[in-house]
């Protein structure tokens, strides 16, 4: 498969695959393995690595320095922070190399934000339009909205499509979107005939 000639790949970048999609940017020093999938308009910021078996969708903002390893899915409109690392193996030994078979899958939803410095451990799923405080360590599944901080990450309220923290009351200040809690435990857009927000 050639790859898309909008495709852009700094002089100083090693992108190996060429499942890329149109549009998208891979910055200097950033390494893309063969086996990637990196989706349309998607920016690899500088030193950034993405593993083979990664799959990135539309839109993804990668800063720079973000390890993603085997196994980790990104769906569309995600930000990951830089220094952001996602890991694939619950319990690594050198001497004891699992591969692919032993390594657990993560997931981050549409439209989720990892910050700056967290940690997500293997296994898990971000959910859509989650938010992941910087130098988090995330040890459990995050709920959709859910605003997350600390080591281990634990929720502190819930945030907006747009990003902004919300109120009590679930007005969002910014946007003005305003949420209601669902008797799942998550937050569902309020508005006529609207069911989760996903």
């Amino acid at each position: 498969m050639a790859r898309d000639p909008s495709v852009f790949v700094h002089p100083r970048a090693l992108c190996e695959s060429d499942d890329v999609g149109p549009r998208t940017r891979v910055w200097a020093f950033a390494h893309v393995l063969e086996g990637a999938r990196i989706g349309a308009d998607a920016n690899v910021g500088g030193h950034a690595f993405v593993e083979g078996g990664v799959v990135v969708g539309d839109r993804v903002t990668i800063k720079n320095g973000v390890l993603l390893f085997s196994g980790v899915t990104v769906e569309d409109e995600v930000f990951l922070g830089p220094g952001a690392v996602f890991t694939n193996d619950a319990t690594p030994r050198a001497a004891y190399r699992k591969g692919p078979a032993g390594w657990r899958a993560t997931l981050v939803r549409r439209g989720a934000t990892i910050g700056a410095n967290a940690t997500v451990l293997s296994g898990l799923t971000i959910g859509c339009w989650a938010m992941v405080g910087a130098g988090s360590v995330v040890t459990g599944d995050v709920p959709a909205h859910a605003l997350v901080v600390g080591n281990p990450a634990r929720q502190t309220g819930w945030a907006c499509r747009c990003g902004r923290t919300l109120p009590a009351d679930l007005a969002c200040p910014g946007c003005g979107r305003a949420w209601r809690s669902a008797a799942d435990g998550t937050l569902g857009e309020r508005r006529s005939g609207a069911g989760h927000d996903g």
